[in-house]
């Protein structure tokens, strides 16, 4: 029996070598509970082993950037003008890809390349980076140069006007007018007016559409957007005639001419006649002919601008492509 034996002749603890196996270092543990009291009182973080099945925490998503407007190279014909701040809404705006892709330019994706590449502009500023909010009741948007109409509530239509018909949306004589065709859009609220006048015997192209200042500016003679008819007039006109309009002929409200002339065919006593101006007086292509000789048998409206006619039927609407659009607002420098 050693000294350490207890009295009734069991061994001591600490004589047992399994006990003395599992006693844990004191050192190690004083120092673990040091580590857990500094977590506790300083909040720093302890590493801890993940429990099975633990869903794994996110990182934290780093705030990104404002988004700025740069001074890239424009791409060609596209609009520099730096004068002019862009209108930027950083909080109430909408994102530019996503105001793109609703106005029919591209997809979001393909908006997003076409910003990347130094192509689209607002309010005059080229546009490089990703997130730009803007008004789209206020900004003027770019792409390639060519104006994009951004406002959602607005409305640009092509009209074939039969002939026969009144260039009014609504007439007090019960004869039909352009109204009637577009009766369902304005009945839903639709606001439309045309922009300028054909006469009753007078056929073809008109714009009808709730875009004031565009409007405004087609019908403004300074802007001289031109307009294309096709004429059939009596007689058989030689190309002389053709020289006298060009060069002017004076009637009662002033001189008047003609800026394209081309005799298209000759049959049976009429001529098929092409021709270009940007006059808008009234009557004014069957004004010319009468003074040079030749009255109208036949008149058509063909195009307005880059706007054509094509094989739309009498009677029929169309609404304008984004291209179309943006060319008249180029025309009148909008």
């Amino acid at each position: 029996m050693t000294d350490s034996a207890r009295r009734d002749g069991t061994p001591d603890r600490d004589d047992n070598p399994e006990r003395k196996k599992k006693r844990p270092n004191k050192k190690v543990a004083a120092a673990a509970y040091t580590r857990r009291t500094e977590t506790r009182t300083t909040g720093a973080k302890y590493p801890r082993k993940p429990k099975a099945g633990a869903r794994k925490a996110k990182p934290e998503k780093a705030t990104p950037a404002t988004p700025t407007i740069s001074n890239a190279k424009p791409a060609r014909h596209q609009n520099t003008d730096t004068s002019r701040r862009p209108h930027v809404a950083p909080e109430d705006g909408v994102r530019l890809q996503k105001v793109l892709a609703q106005a029919g330019v591209a997809s979001r994706r393909a908006a997003e390349e076409l910003i990347e590449q130094g192509r689209v502009e607002v309010d005059g500023r080229i546009v490089t980076e990703q997130g730009v909010r803007v008004d789209p009741g206020s900004a003027v948007v770019r792409v390639d140069g060519i104006r994009v109409v951004v406002k959602a509530d607005l409305v640009h239509i092509a009209l074939n006007k039969p002939r026969g018909w009144q260039s009014t949306m609504s007439d007090d004589l019960g004869r039909p007018c352009i109204g009637d065709i577009v009766s369902e859009r304005v009945q839903a609220g639709q606001r439309l007016f045309h922009v300028g006048r054909l006469d009753a015997d007078t056929e073809g192209l008109i714009l009808l559409t709730n875009d004031g200042e565009l409007a405004h500016r087609l019908m403004h003679p300074s802007f001289e957007v031109s307009k294309t008819y096709l004429a059939t007039v009596h007689g058989v006109m030689e190309r002389s005639v053709g020289k006298q309009l060009r060069a002017g002929v004076e009637l009662e409200d002033g001189p008047a001419k003609v800026d394209a002339f081309t005799i298209l065919d000759v049959n049976e006593g009429r001529t098929l006649v092409k021709v270009v101006l940007h006059e808008g007086r009234k009557h004014i292509v069957r004004r010319l002919f009468d003074a040079v000789g030749f009255p109208v048998r036949r008149l058509v409206r063909t195009d307005i601008g880059a706007v054509a006619l094509g094989d739309q039927r009498p009677g029929t609407l169309r609404v304008l492509g984004r291209g179309e659009v943006g060319s008249l607002y180029g025309a009148v420098g909008l």
